[in-house]
C-alpha cells in the first residue's frame, strides 16, 4: 500500500511528461526535464542514476532503444531534435546539442575517454578525460557515427554514416571517414 502511494505521483508525473508510457527513467525523475511536444518512445532509457541531469527541449523525438545516460554530467538537447533508434548518448563531461539536430540510428556520442598511457597500471585505474562535446544547430549526424570527447561540431555540419569524429568540425562542413576528414562544404 505504501509503495502504491509513493509510486502513483511519480507515475502520473512521467505520464504527463512523455507521450508513451514504457519509458524507463533510472534515478531521480526530477532531474529529467522534457519540453512540450516532445515524444519519447517506449523502451527508451533516460538515466540520471549517477548524478547530472537531462534536459530535452520542445518538439523533439527520442525513438525506441535510445539510451541517454548522464554519468554525472549534464545532457542538454535543444528544440526540434531527433535521436533515432538505438543511439547511445552519454553526458560524462557534458553534452550540449543545439536546435534542429538529426542523429541517425546507432550513433554513439561519448563526452569522455579512458586514460591509458601508463602501462604499469590497469586502464580502469587511470581515470577518464571529460572535456565534453558541443553540437551546434542544424546538424545531421549519419547512421553509426561515433563522436568522441572534446569535439565541437559547428552549425550546419553534416557527418557521413560510419564516421569516427575525433576532431572538431567547422560551420557547414561535410565530414566522412575514420577518422573524420572534411570532404566538402555545404552551399
Amino acid at each position: 500500500m505504501l509503495i502504491k502511494k509513493l509510486f502513483r505521483p511519480i507515475a502520473f508525473w512521467l505520464y504527463k511528461k512523455v507521450k508513451y508510457p514504457g519509458v524507463i527513467i533510472e534515478g531521480d525523475p526530477r532531474r529529467v526535464k522534457i519540453g512540450s511536444g516532445t515524444v519519447i518512445s517506449n523502451r527508451a532509457i533516460l538515466s540520471v542514476k549517477h548524478g547530472g541531469s537531462i534536459t530535452i527541449a520542445d518538439n523533439c523525438e527520442v525513438h525506441i532503444g535510445v539510451y541517454l545516460a548522464t554519468y554525472g554530467g549534464n545532457i542538454v538537447i535543444g528544440n526540434d531534435c531527433s535521436f533515432n533508434p538505438y543511439c547511445i548518448v552519454y553526458g560524462h563531461g557534458g553534452l550540449q546539442v543545439g536546435n534542429h539536430v538529426r542523429v541517425a540510428t546507432q550513433s554513439v556520442i561519448v563526452p569522455a575517454n579512458h586514460v591509458f598511457m601508463d602501462a604499469s597500471k590497469r586502464i580502469g585505474e587511470q581515470g577518464l578525460t571529460k572535456e565534453g562535446i558541443y553540437i551546434g544547430n542544424d546538424v545531421w549526424i549519419g547512421a553509426g557515427v561515433k563522436i568522441l570527447d572534446g569535439v565541437t561540431i559547428a552549425n550546419g555540419a553534416v557527418i557521413a554514416a560510419g564516421s569516427v569524429v575525433n576532431k572538431s568540425i567547422n560551420d557547414f562542413e561535410v565530414h566522412a571517414g575514420v577518422p573524420n576528414k572534411k570532404i566538402t562544404k555545404r552551399g
